[in-house]
């Protein structure tokens, strides 16, 4: 397991910790850090969800907003429920909601998806997560929770950092993940661990097969993946069986 800070204390204690520091610096970094290609592949979501024309959709790791706001604005009839762990990103992800005038669609909790009390079991047509599996302490008890959560018959749809595997845009992400990423994260967000933890995470995170196999184990069917950017990002489905 991969932790943001040491291992004498629980990983979703850490990751908590971790983007209510890094919370202002969120957004700013995410466009720098993949030259804004994450707005192609959270848009690229959007659409697989939007095929499945949901009416309820909860986003875990919901972040500052990003995926659930676009997600508003492309499914006119969802509305959506954000659930994150930090209240720092939870906080600027309510203001942004409020400036893109969707407080009536968009709810932002703070909340642990694996909490049985946080979400009632089959209300969601659609659960998503963008960039946020890899944080989990459990992801396969994650995916279990989300499992529950969905309607029979409904969408799961993850977004996830990935490594390439491409004997050129290995070597060339390798560099640029762990040396220019957290140069640049500690100028912008002043916290050290943060953008050296995110390379590191990626790497340790079950990818593709091994992410297919989880959110089967956890009971999902039809489980599938598309990578984007020479690898460097996946999205992965499923659905709850009818």
């Amino acid at each position: 397991m991969v932790t943001p800070y040491d291992n004498d204390r629980g990983k979703a204690e850490q990751v908590k910790e971790m983007f209510d520091a890094i919370a202002p610096a969120y957004d700013f970094m995410n466009r720098a850090m993949t030259m804004g290609v994450d707005k192609l592949w959270r848009r690229r979501a959007v659409k697989i969800v939007a095929k499945s024309a949901p009416q309820s959709i909860i986003d875990i790791a919901t972040g500052t907003g990003d995926l659930a706001i676009a997600m508003a604005r492309r499914i006119a009839e969802a509305h959506i429920s954000g659930l994150d762990l930090s209240d720092g990103m939870v906080a600027i992800g309510r203001r942004k909601v409020a400036a893109a005038g969707l407080e009536a669609r968009i709810s932002m909790a703070v909340g642990d998806c694996c909490d049985p009390s946080v979400m009632p079991e089959g209300t969601a047509d659609a659960v998503t997560v963008a960039y946020g599996i890899r944080n989990f302490a459990d992801i396969a008890a994650g995916y279990r929770a989300m499992h529950r959560m969905l309607k029979p018959g409904g969408l799961i749809c993850v977004v996830e950092l990935s490594t390439p595997q491409g004997w050129l845009t290995r070597p060339l992400y390798n560099f640029y993940t762990r040396h220019i990423i957290p140069g640049v994260g500690r100028l912008v967000s002043h916290d050290v661990r943060a953008y050296s933890y995110l390379p590191e995470s990626i790497a340790a995170a079950p990818q593709r097969r091994q992410m297919l196999q989880l959110m089967e184990d956890a009971g999902f069917s039809d489980a599938r993946y598309i990578s984007l950017t020479f690898g460097t990002c996946t999205i992965y489905t499923a659905r709850r069986l009818p």
